[in-house]
């Protein structure tokens, strides 16, 4: 059989997209960088690479943006790098385990924030995923990986990686209505470019050199932003097209256990009993919200 009559499917693709994002975590804990340096160039480089594209092919609508739209698109990248800011540090504290699951768990505050901040009605069953979800999320905070059991360092990592779940849920909502009117790669360079520029800053600000490392923290920025970033968010989002989005919303759910495994076999980190049970019990939360708010959706859709 040649290459060229291979054809990759969307469930292929879509394992292989969460395969690629269950790798951000191990890379992240392979650079000795400054966590902000490091979220700052897989961000500027995944720019580099999609922003081509929008301008190649979406020209004329990058002139028909509106400013509310340009707004939304803004906020939703400082958000975005707030998120990248805070998780990425968080690795330093915390296990891969407990921060990747935590992180992971943004479905349950986009749900919440839906409810709040844009009147959707929340259902009983999505409540009770959210509240095993937060449940799983305190369990977690007992645990650690290496580390004594509510330790500060732990503690702090835990919330760290929850702040950063909180701010891409913030991102999530701010672009939502944006994505009903604006194509993919214009929104993503307009939202990258803005997390990048505000990442930018928090690098100057933390006054940490911008250029002066090595070559192999280089190769590492590059891969994050090829492997995490293209080859798992943008596939994942080309998957959304032939897979219904409970699908991918459901799979996602296997990104935690993805950078589990691989920080065990390539960073020797054995989660302990508790931070095992706290994230499944998050996990377990975030599906039963993801599936009930899928479930209140379709009829509208």
């Amino acid at each position: 059989m040649r290459v060229s009559d291979l054809e990759v499917t969307p469930t292929v693709a879509l394992a292989f997209a969460v395969f690629a994002a269950s790798t951000s975590a191990v890379l992240v804990r392979w650079s000795t960088a400054p966590s902000s340096v490091a979220a700052f160039y897989r961000v500027l480089f995944t720019t580099a690479m999609v922003a081509p594209v929008a301008f190649l092919w979406h020209l004329e609508e990058f002139a028909r943006l509106s400013r509310r739209d340009l707004g939304f698109a803004a906020v939703a990248g400082v958000a975005l790098a707030i998120h990248f800011a805070a998780w990425f540090e968080s690795l330093n504290y915390t296990s891969v385990a407990a921060s990747v699951t935590i992180v992971q768990s943004q479905p349950v505050f986009v749900a919440l924030g839906a409810g709040l901040l844009l009147g959707e009605r929340i259902s009983r069953e999505t409540v009770l995923g959210i509240a095993v979800a937060i449940g799983g999320a305190g369990v977690m905070s007992l645990g650690g990986a290496g580390t004594a059991p509510l330790s500060d360092a732990t503690l702090y990592g835990n919330s760290l990686a929850l702040l950063g779940a909180i701010t891409v849920a913030g991102y999530v909502l701010a672009g939502r209505s944006v994505r009903q009117r604006v194509s993919l790669f214009p929104y993503v360079t307009v939202v990258y470019t803005a997390c990048a520029l505000t990442l930018c800053v928090l690098v100057g600000v933390q006054d940490h050199d911008y250029v002066a490392y090595p070559a192999r923290e280089w190769l590492l920025f590059l891969a994050m932003a090829v492997g995490p970033g293209v080859f798992g968010h943008t596939v994942v989002n080309w998957v959304l097209k032939h897979l219904e989005s409970v699908v991918v919303s459901v799979a996602w759910l296997g990104e935690p256990v993805g950078a589990t495994i691989l920080a065990l076999v390539l960073l020797a980190e054995v989660p302990d009993a508790v931070t095992v049970v706290g994230g499944l019990v998050v996990l377990a939360g975030i599906y039963v919200t993801t599936i009930e708010r899928e479930r209140r959706r379709k009829p509208t859709e």
